[in-house]
């Protein structure tokens, strides 16, 4: 039996993608753009984000390589056998499965979408997400191609965010408020991280179930978490029991179809000492005047030399540990950051209508000292034509996050 190194199958109906026909098209024609722009035969896309962002389809990799063909006139998924007809039915355009049978079947499935008779000329690639093997691979084929880096244009093109783009980012605000409402349900003394996280993803993927009832759900994730644990912004939930006391920090992620919303915020058990809210409201002064900073027309970089200044003024910029915001859309903790719309002393991007950002000051005190832990509050904002709508509705501060068991 001879078996295929590649093959199409339409498996079932084409499934409803999270923005419309119209939408994918737009997308399309200012990727075209770009190659046009660039003089490129065709793109390669390898990284999770952009083949969602242009197509619907996000891939499970699972070490096999996933890619989407872009040319002047197709666009076509490659996937993997063990996927079947699944990234199909999930993509904007066409699909080939690759099959196992053979090593580096997956670059004779790239081949078959672009023809041997007129081989691209120039070729884009990302650079900051295909491998030195996938590279050399693509080398070997396209002997006399050149290839160009196009991840920094792509970035370009996903920070202004269409009104179907805004519109999901604004429900994934409103699901992340109701997580964090459910979280503050369950929090009491002697419940685990563990265990108050889990009561906070079910109540959101409920939500976005509701919400989005032909969608896909995957990825949506809440970390908790509690006294030495807050220290870092990005540490998992633990199974530690919460005592009286203990500073908490509540960071709700749902996930919708690849687009990240983020609620964070900064709580208390039951008390706080005077350390520990004199840091606090530090970082909610800092909080409150970088909601007020953001606005079109303003750099990034000055955003955060003002609240340096502020932080300073206050007795707590050494304790400072990242930047104060970033952009929202196609991102999570697998895949994706537009890192030229970020809150930080070297981005001068300057913020225009339709980009979303949020504001997001930390500070860290050492385990030892008054006031140790990590402090963090999180609002996301959407910049409009002449001021930024925070779409964050959950309350930040002591007067309203200290918690009684």
């Amino acid at each position: 039996m001879e078996r295929p190194d590649f093959f199409t199958l339409k498996n079932g109906d084409k499934a409803k993608l999270p923005f419309t026909d119209q939408e994918y098209q737009r997308r399309l024609t200012n990727l075209r753009t770009i190659m046009s722009k660039n003089n490129l035969d065709m793109i390669i896309l390898t990284s999770m984000h952009n083949i969602a962002y242009y197509t619907g389809f996000i891939y499970c990799s699972f070490g096999r390589p996933y890619g989407c063909i872009v040319t002047a006139n197709k666009i076509s998924t490659i996937s993997a056998n063990i996927d079947a007809s699944q990234p199909w039915r999930r993509s904007h355009g066409d699909n080939v499965i690759y099959t196992d049978w053979k090593r580096d079947n997956f670059l004779k499935a790239i081949v078959s979408i672009i023809g041997r008779d007129e081989p691209p000329k120039n070729i884009g690639i990302e650079n900051d997400h295909v491998t030195l093997d996938v590279k050399e691979k693509l080398t070997s084929i396209f002997t006399f191609s050149v290839f160009s880096d196009v991840s920094k244009d792509l970035m370009q093109l996903r920070m202004k965010k269409s009104s179907e783009e805004i519109e999901i980012i604004k429900n994934g605000a409103r699901i992340a408020d109701l997580g964090g409402e459910e979280i503050v349900k369950n929090i009491k003394v002697g419940e685990s991280e563990l265990e108050i996280a889990i009561a906070g993803r079910d109540k959101m993927e409920r939500e976005i179930a509701k919400t989005y009832p032909d969608a896909e759900y995957m990825d949506t994730w809440v970390w908790f978490q509690s006294g030495l644990n807050t220290d870092g912004a990005h540490n998992p939930k633990t199974n530690r029991k919460l005592e009286a006391g203990d500073i908490l920090s509540l960071n709700t992620f749902p996930m919708i179809s690849g687009y990240y919303t983020a609620l964070e915020r900064t709580l208390f058990l039951d008390k706080i000492d005077d350390a520990s809210l004199k840091a606090w409201e530090a970082n909610v002064k800092v909080h409150k005047r970088g909601l007020e900073l953001i606005k079109p027309g303003v750099k990034c970089s000055a955003i955060c030399h003002e609240l340096n200044e502020l932080f300073a003024e206050l007795g707590y910029l050494h304790y400072r540990t990242f930047g104060y915001g970033h952009s929202f859309g196609v991102l999570s903790h697998f895949y994706g950051r537009e890192a030229g719309l970020e809150l930080r002393e070297d981005i001068d991007t300057v913020l225009e209508e339709n980009m979303v950002v949020s504001m997001e000051p930390m500070i860290m005190i050492p385990d030892g000292k008054p006031g140790a832990g990590g402090y963090r509050e999180h609002d996301i904002l959407v910049i409009g034509k002449d001021n930024a709508e925070n779409i964050t509705k959950f309350p930040f501060g002591p007067e309203h996050n200290i918690i009684k068991s």
